[in-house]
């Protein structure tokens, strides 16, 4: 667990008091779940690289969702259909993409396209990629350079590209705004079931909620 503490070392104070009960309901294969809970227990959901990242937490308090509620069906997975079926998500990027448990293994979730990358077979090897490349990975340095500018990104948002990364908007300032991270997810879920099926250059309609 040498990355797991690493990472839960330079990540914020826990996000609230814990209710274990939960786990004990999740469809994860029990190594994920013992060491999801092992790296929960040493910190409940927290924020990393200045917040890039964001790890949920068991149980609730005030505005902060709790792994129960952000995997509702009826919150905003309902919007991607098929394509969020079997997944547990766990953490998000900047950008609000997932990061989530499939079948053994720790996987990316595209919020715009809905498409899933692996990117690790247990926790440990998710927070050593993340440690690694975690510019890359979480969103870092965008995050970064518009916190300088518009000072920190308040919990429940994310930055949303105004045109989407998938429909060629930029890596860029200008084509960031802040989004609730909920709404943002429903946004976008509906656009990644427009295009999931669609060739190259077909035409779709992405409508900006909050």
């Amino acid at each position: 667990m040498k990355a797991i503490s690493k990472l839960v070392s330079i990540g914020s104070e826990a996000l609230t008091a814990a209710d274990w009960r939960y786990l004990g309901s999740c469809s994860w294969t029990s190594q994920l779940q013992a060491e999801l809970l092992a790296m929960l227990r040493l910190r409940n959901g927290f924020y990393a690289f200045e917040g890039a990242l964001h790890v949920l937490p068991v149980g609730r308090q005030a505005t902060v969702m709790s792994l129960k509620e952000w995997n509702s069906v009826d919150l905003w997975r309902y919007e991607y259909g098929d394509l969020a079926e079997g997944l547990t998500f766990f953490a998000e990027d900047a950008f609000g993409n997932q990061f989530c448990l499939r079948e053994g293994e720790v996987f990316s979730f595209d919020a715009e396209t809905g498409q899933t990358d692996l990117v690790g077979l247990s926790i440990e090897d998710w927070a050593s990629r993340l440690l690694f490349d975690y510019e890359f990975l979480t969103g870092f340095p965008l995050l970064h350079d518009w916190q300088v500018i518009h000072g920190p990104v308040p919990a429940g948002s994310r930055l949303l590209p105004v045109v989407p990364f998938v429909l060629g908007g930029e890596y860029s300032l200008a084509n960031l705004r802040l989004a609730g991270a909920v709404s943002g997810m429903r946004s976008r879920g509906n656009l990644a079931r427009q295009i999931c099926d669609l060739p190259d250059g077909a035409q779709v309609r992405f409508e900006i909620t909050e």
